[in-house]
């Protein structure tokens, strides 16, 4: 399993800004397998009460979201669109609901690579990001506590 420690790598002060100690020819992005390690290690780093509230809601990585997916948001590119929570929010929710898919958080590769390469942002913190944005959509979270949860998971 990839360590936070993968994410995080020195700039020494003589490169002029170029990445030193490790050998980039030789890497490659995040597999499937590797990005679902990532993915799990940021969840671990949210906070437990968050977590522990989270217990029924699965969390899949795709590389990309469907065409039915994009055509029901109406995104056009499919770069768009980094994560997706799929179910019922529990505020909509009702006992009597029966429900035959389980809610889901998707988790789009591509599309968070595609971002990371683009922003100074570590993959570790945009994984975070994601999760308790797609998350706080389950418990039908404001944008003010979804940003106090990221404050505790990151700091």
């Amino acid at each position: 399993m990839l360590g936070s420690d993968w994410l995080r790598v020195a700039r020494a002060p003589s490169d002029n800004g170029a990445m030193s100690g490790i050998d980039w020819s030789k890497l490659e992005a995040p597999t499937l397998t590797e990005f679902e390690a990532i993915a799990h290690a940021a969840y671990t780093r949210l906070p437990a009460r968050f977590r522990k509230l989270t217990g029924d809601v699965l969390i899949r990585i795709e590389d990309f979201p469907t065409d039915e997916v994009l055509d029901s948001l109406d995104i056009a590119s499919p770069f768009d669109l980094l994560g997706l929570y799929s179910g019922v929010d529990l505020a909509r929710k009702s006992v009597m609901d029966v429900s035959t898919v389980p809610d889901m958080v998707f988790l789009y590769r591509r599309p968070i690579l595609d971002y990371w390469a683009e922003h100074e942002e570590t993959l570790g913190a945009i994984l975070t990001h994601v999760l308790i944005h797609e998350i706080g959509h389950h418990f039908g979270l404001s944008d003010d506590d979804m940003s106090r949860i990221e404050a505790e998971a990151v700091g």
